[in-house]
């Protein structure tokens, strides 16, 4: 079983959460070239090691969360709200 840090609950069954995605940043849409924005859109690291995802607290405090796994393990170091300025009750 997998237990996520959640910072508004407490440890939580990963059943609990819906894998939202791998985190980047998003170009600036006036900006960038079709190829740039399609790459965006679509293509994924998907490393075997340490990655920063994006995760929905959804049978929870339906909060985005930044999670950082590690793939390989599963292993949960740090989980912290996505939205800036914002922690854990």
């Amino acid at each position: 079983m997998i237990l996520v840090p959640c910072p508004h609950c407490g440890p939580r069954n990963a059943s609990e959460f819906a894998y939202v995605g791998e985190r980047h940043r998003r170009p600036d849409p006036n900006q960038t070239t079709p190829e740039q924005w399609r790459s965006y859109l679509y293509l994924r690291d998907n490393p075997a090691g340490w990655t920063t995802e994006t995760w929905l607290h959804r049978a929870g405090c339906r909060r985005y969360l930044v999670v950082e796994r590690h793939t390989a393990t599963n292993e949960i170091r740090a989980a912290r709200d996505a939205r800036p300025g914002r922690s854990g009750t």
